[in-house]
């Protein structure tokens, strides 16, 4: 066990946090330097008068933006995606208020195009993001990407960490080892990670260069929690400490200090009537941009259901909507006419694929669909109707999953807190992972996201949405 401690240590070197923060600021100099680039160059076609030689005096202030984000926070690790995208966004809006200031220093603000300015800004606000998302998705799963972390506590809250940690790579937190005290425990390999041994090889870790400890033991007694506290954040830089709060809403939490004790205030968003009104306006927005944009592909696609099987171009399904209310989805029909009746064979006659159904509720070759069908389901464009239902106000853009009314029984003690919101188009779990989740996970992720809404989610999901389709990840 102790040569498993040393072979851990060793591989916990060779992980280094550095690399990865280098990594992402070459990166963020990259799509800021493409986005002035971009913006300029666009303004020179327009006007060849434009003056090279007053933004070339500019350029060094491009690694105001790396700075920027340095002090924001944003080479760390363990940062969830959407709190990224909101620093990103303050961010990189203050550099550019930085330069728009800098045009009245160095030059007469007439030589400057606030055109291009602001274009570059969009663009900045995109690529950013878009370039750390890539390089993530590319480097993520590295043995070099990130920055090893120690969880001590190898019980049922520390395994669902290190899973949590595995399944999102992209967070830079590389989980190396468990610890604990238990000496049954010893051995075990959970989700991926061995426990190597008890509490005390903590500090052998901490001396190998581990900065990041993990303490998940949120049921030990208040006295013990407290000494482990004491004792292992004088060796770890970096100390997380799960509460015994699993469930609750985690992005964003903020702490508060009352006259001395810690307080956490949970914030609880889409209750609040200016969120409500922000939350509707963008839906309703986008989806009317969406609708006008995709009519020539709405065309197209209701000619070929049409005239590559028998029956209507439409289906409409009763789905549980805000409250319970039922609504009346719109998709296009990607089934057979008579597909139930071939389901109920096909299930009859294979146990595994009932059980896949059982399951899932969803088959990966399921007979029931058409040629097309098959297809319109793997890039989501059998979904595309639904934006009429966004524009009627009966379902979100992006939600919780809309669940069939057989379905709520099931839904259970979530059925509250999921319906209190309408259901959406696209949603968190259609970006995590889609039809590879069971229903259980669905449930998680669902109500995960009601507790946790904000803009800055919404707006990562959706862009998570356009990657999630273009690639057809977890479709069927």
């Amino acid at each position: 066990m102790q040569q498993t401690a040393v072979s851990s240590q060793q591989q916990a070197v060779r992980i280094h946090p550095y690399w990865r923060a280098s990594f992402l600021l070459l990166t963020d100099l990259a799509a800021a330097t493409i986005s002035l680039g971009t913006a300029i160059g666009l303004r020179y076609l327009w006007d060849r008068s434009l003056l090279w030689d007053a933004y070339i005096e500019l350029w060094p202030m491009l690694f105001l933006f790396p700075l920027a984000y340095a002090l924001a926070g944003l080479y760390g690790v363990g940062i969830a995606p959407p709190e990224e995208l909101r620093r990103l966004s303050y961010a990189t809006s203050l550099v550019f208020l930085v330069l728009g200031g800098a045009t009245f220093m160095y030059k007469s603000a007439a030589e400057y195009s606030r055109g291009a300015f602001v274009f570059a800004w969009g663009l900045a606000l995109v690529l950013v993001p878009l370039g750390r998302a890539l390089a993530r998705e590319m480097f993520a799963r590295k043995s070099w990407w990130g920055a090893p972390v120690v969880v001590l506590g190898a019980g049922k809250t520390g395994e669902e960490v290190v899973r949590a940690l595995e399944r999102q790579p992209g967070l830079g937190l590389k989980p190396i080892a468990l610890l604990d005290d238990d000496p049954h425990k010893h051995g075990l390999v959970l989700g991926g990670v061995q426990v190597v041994g008890g509490l005390e090889l903590a500090e052998q870790y901490a001396k190998a260069g581990v900065k990041h400890a993990i303490l998940a033991m949120p049921g030990v007694p208040r006295n013990r929690l407290l000494e482990l506290i004491e004792t292992y954040g004088h060796r770890f830089p970096h100390l997380i400490v799960i509460p015994d709060l699993l469930g609750l809403s985690s992005l964003w939490v903020a702490s508060r200090d009352i006259g001395g004790i810690l307080g956490l205030e949970l914030q609880h968003k889409l209750l609040s009537p200016a969120s409500k009104v922000t939350k509707l306006s963008i839906d309703w927005l986008l989806a009317l941009v969406c609708f006008l944009l995709s009519l020539p592909l709405l065309g197209l696609i209701w000619v070929l259901v049409k005239t590559t099987s028998i029956g209507p171009a439409f289906y409409i399904q009763s789905r549980l909507g805000h409250k319970g209310k039922i609504v009346n989805i719109i998709k296009f029909r990607t089934m057979y006419g008579d597909g139930e009746k071939r389901l109920a064979q096909v299930l009859a006659q294979n146990e595994s694929l009932r059980i896949e159904y059982e399951q899932f509720h969803k088959l990966r070759n399921d007979p029931r669909l058409t040629p097309l069908g098959k297809w319109l389901r793997r890039f989501s464009l059998d979904e595309l109707p639904q934006i009429i239902n966004v524009l009627k106000g009966e379902i979100s853009l992006i939600g919780p999953r809309a669940y069939l009314p057989r379905e709520k029984e099931r839904i259970g003690k979530f059925t509250k807190t999921i319906l209190s919101v309408k259901p959406g188009v696209t949603g968190l779990w259609q970006v995590s992972g889609r039809n590879e989740l069971t229903f259980e996970e669905r449930l998680q992720i669902d109500v995960y996201y009601v507790r946790n809404w904000s803009i800055w989610l919404d707006l990562y999901i959706l862009a998570r949405t356009v990657w999630v389709v273009l690639t057809g990840k977890g479709a069927y």
